[in-house]
């Protein structure tokens, strides 16, 4: 394979990094096998990278209400529609293991339409999208909805608050060009 640049900027040695940050990939690397370009090229700023993984890890890795694996297919469904080729791939992957399912993270990138969710993930999905092409025209009647279809408002707070940081995520790998890593187009398939 040809080597191709992490990203558009500098990426920085892990030597060189606060022993924080050096730590946190470390463990990243350790857990996947691999460490995912966009820990390196968040790196570049140590500021940066401690609020944007603090805020990713406190909705991604919550217990409570949405599933991981629907936490996934917010990610996926917003980062296609941001056209963030980085968080498809890369999400696309943790989707396929965390739904054990190799053809929803496809389905769902390309059309989320035609994808085959059930009926909660499809009011889940079509409420990210909502939040995603429009959050200024969500109204008191898109949240009864959502309350009248099972969700409760933590679970709704969750899919606006991970359509929010994927859509700051998704403008950040776009400009600064962060590459999938190799490894994600093959997971879980």
């Amino acid at each position: 394979m040809t080597e191709h640049p992490i990203s558009r900027f500098d990426v920085p040695d892990l030597d060189d990094l606060p022993d924080d940050i050096r730590e946190t990939i470390l463990a990243v690397q350790e857990k996947s096998g691999f460490v995912p370009n966009v820990f390196l090229a968040f790196a570049r700023r140590p500021a940066e990278f401690r609020a944007f993984f603090a805020f990713h890890d406190a909705l991604m890795d919550s217990n409570e209400g949405l599933s991981k694996a629907e936490r996934e297919l917010i990610v996926v469904a917003t980062s296609a529609t941001n056209s963030c080729l980085y968080c498809v791939v890369a999400h696309g992957a943790i989707l396929r293991i965390r739904a054990k399912n190799p053809l929803l993270a496809d389905q769902v990138a390309i059309n989320p339409v035609k994808a085959d969710l059930s009926e909660r993930e499809r009011h889940i999905v079509d409420f990210a999208l909502m939040v995603a092409h429009d959050s200024a025209g969500i109204t008191d009647d898109d949240l009864d909805d959502m309350r009248m279809r099972g969700f409760t408002d933590d679970e709704i707070w969750d899919i606006g608050a991970i359509t929010s940081l994927f859509a700051l995520s998704n403008r950040y790998a776009n400009f600064v060009g962060i590459r999938p890593n190799d490894e994600f187009f093959g997971m879980a398939r």
